[in-house]
């Protein structure tokens, strides 16, 4: 069965860069030139996907805006002859079909999940963490899809992340069967350092199968009590083959701050135009800064 729905739950409050997320959704801050969630979404365009379900909350409505056609702007683009805008602008509501469903509450990525249950029916699905953006030649949902394919299990983006900083992640216990693939044998949502089984993290990108449902339904809550989607795939083990992937593309965590300037100097030093004087004015911000540390 082709996979060919996603779904982003855009429900979190943002709290590592409060206060500006106070009032703005963290998938809207600006990465550069483009919001967080563009580049989400353009990933999961590139792989395959065509249909894509957000999972808003309070305060939110900029995003359904930015994927939204906008007649005015287009207008007076065209009226100005910027073509160059407009063709930029088209592009993001072309990306596919978007729907949209609200989160009541922040009760955690599970509860956020079991709310597609009506969009995703009984196929196969994608989970996209807008959170984490990915630098790749491939993208890196695309070789989850192929991995689904052989297999025919659930499967879970990973990465290797410092053992001091396994308390943010689900994390992986599992056997490599092949190159970067894991048979996973166990979960655990966020453990303690001394807890965790591995410092292979769950990194926002999933394939998962229509009996997750089955087992939110009834999940209760955990850690931060929340309805934790680690607990409820932990559940699976036994039914339904379970398979990490590790993704060793560059990566840039948008909820950590100092990510956040990495990768808007990342995508930044990408434009031609602006590179030479960028790299030029972080040279001289260096060298100020290390004459004030000098002093």
């Amino acid at each position: 069965m082709k996979i060919n729905k996603a779904v982003i739950p855009l429900g979190g409050l943002g709290t590592r860069l409060l206060p500006i997320t106070k009032s703005q959704p963290k998938e809207m801050l600006p990465i550069y030139d483009r919001p967080a969630i563009h580049y989400a979404v353009l990933e999961a365009k590139k792989g395959g996907i065509e249909n894509f379900l957000f999972i808003t909350g309070r305060g939110k409505e900029s995003i359904e805006n930015y994927f939204d056609y906008s007649f005015e702007l287009e207008e007076r683009l065209k009226k100005d002859k910027k073509f160059e805008y407009l063709e930029k602008v088209q592009e993001i509501y072309n990306l596919g079909k978007f729907f949209y469903i609200r989160q009541k509450e922040p009760k955690g990525l599970g509860d956020a999940i079991y709310l597609s249950k009506d969009f995703v029916n009984t196929e196969p699905f994608v989970v996209i963490l807008a959170d984490d953006i990915f630098i790749y030649n491939e993208p890196p949902i695309k070789k989850l899809i192929e991995i689904f394919y052989k297999y025919n299990g659930i499967i879970l983006g990973i990465k290797k992340v410092p053992f001091d900083k396994v308390e943010r992640y689900g994390i992986i216990k599992g056997e490599k069967i092949e190159n970067n693939l894991y048979k996973v044998s166990d979960l655990l949502e966020k453990p303690k350092r001394e807890e965790a089984p591995s410092n292979l993290a769950i990194i926002g990108r999933y394939i998962l199968m229509p009996q997750i449902f089955d087992v939110l339904k009834n999940l209760k809550p955990g850690k931060n009590n929340e309805i934790q989607l680690t607990d409820a795939i932990k559940e699976l083990i036994d039914k339904v083959p379970i398979f990490g992937y590790e993704i060793d593309d560059k990566h840039f965590d948008i909820g950590d701050k100092l990510d956040f300037i990495l990768a808007n100097v990342y995508f930044a030093s990408m434009d031609k135009e602006i590179k030479k004087e960028l790299l030029n004015k972080i040279e001289d911000l260096i060298k100020k800064e290390k004459g004030v540390i000098l002093k």
